[in-house]
């Protein structure tokens, strides 16, 4: 489903993985530190967050990809002609993370499925509803009693309007105030955007 949609300058997607042959991606603690640090090398460059959540053998993310007028990170940005290869920046990310988890943990070879999945979000209403079934996501797969205390997601960086690197005023504006956030996240019905992921 995934494998012919390529990653478009400005354009909105839900982007997510889980391990190879069912692979625990996320053993203990560090794991989840480390992948951040290589997220914020490889990824905030090229693309903005909205949402994620990192399970121990998934994970989901709500980005957008940043147009080249919009990566202040790049040294020698006027000599950028051509989009850059964002599939590319995904691939270094799991790349290297895997590459770190294969030597602390003495195993050998991919650790994340292949390719990683991908979804071109084209409407406000999935956009929305995306955020929710992120956020869910970690109780819905047992990893936690109440999502809103899951330590690995964005939901309560963004309820508690907290500063980072998540474009969390954008997405509270999506919900209108915290109220309507929280309100919304009581829902469960994934039924509009289960047809797209049925291998989550």
């Amino acid at each position: 489903m995934s494998k012919e949609i390529p990653l478009i300058s400005g354009e909105y997607y839900h982007i997510y993985n889980r391990g190879n042959n069912g692979a625990n991606l996320f053993i203990e603690e560090r794991n989840y530190e480390y992948f951040f640090k290589l997220y914020t090398r490889y990824i905030y460059p090229i693309a903005n967050t909205y949402a994620y959540c990192l399970m121990k053998n998934h994970f989901h993310l709500l980005v957008r990809m940043k147009p080249i007028k919009e990566m202040t990170s790049f040294e020698n940005l006027s000599s950028l002609k051509v989009t850059p290869d964002y599939s590319k920046s995904f691939s270094n990310l799991f790349n290297a993370y895997t590459k770190a988890i294969n030597k602390m943990y003495q195993r050998t070879g991919s650790l994340f499925q292949k390719p990683f999945k991908r979804i071109l979000i084209d409407s406000n209403d999935y956009l929305v509803h995306l955020v929710n079934y992120i956020h869910r996501n970690p109780q819905k797969h047992g990893f936690t009693n109440d999502f809103r205390n899951y330590p690995y997601s964005s939901y309560q960086t963004i309820y508690q309007q907290k500063n980072s690197r998540i474009e969390g005023q954008q997405v509270m504006d999506w919900f209108s105030n915290p109220k309507s956030f929280a309100e919304y996240h009581e829902q469960s019905d994934n039924t509009k955007i289960q047809h797209l992921i049925e291998d989550d």
